[in-house]
């Protein structure tokens, strides 16, 4: 019984580990392909993908910070964070610009983001595979 336990424990563990790996893995290739940094930029959406960023930057930088075994709970808390801040920002929109909406829109754009880069991921390794043969 114990034993099972243990298992139970490391195999959370295992998890736990992958999915902190391909957040930093996703973190790292949307990082990397951002436009060049601009101190303010006067474009509204240029804007928008530098705050973007500069949150990215430093959620993934807050995780590196902490010790091995607290990555994970604090990479778990960072999304509880985002949408409460999301929450209080979109509080202050006029209800014309239909805040709920754009907040849902954006979080599901993350959501389509991490799983477009699963899917390049899956193709670059399987072109890989084919190479080798």
């Amino acid at each position: 019984m114990c034993g099972d336990l243990e298992d139970e424990e490391e195999g959370d563990s295992k998890l736990e580990e992958m999915l902190y790996a391909r957040f930093v893995a996703h973190a790292r290739a949307l990082l990397a392909s951002a436009p060049a940094p601009q101190e303010t930029p006067a474009d509204n959406s240029r804007y928008m993908e530098k705050l973007f960023t500069d949150a990215l930057s430093r959620a993934v930088k807050d995780c590196e910070q902490a010790t091995d075994d607290r990555r994970y709970e604090r990479m778990i808390a960072q999304p509880v964070v985002f949408a409460r801040l999301a929450g209080f920002l979109a509080a202050h929109m006029s209800l014309g610009e239909d805040p709920l909406r754009r907040v849902m829109e954006a979080l599901m754009l993350g959501y389509s983001e991490a799983e477009a880069l699963d899917r390049e991921q899956r193709a670059y390794d399987h072109g890989d595979v084919a190479v080798r043969s």
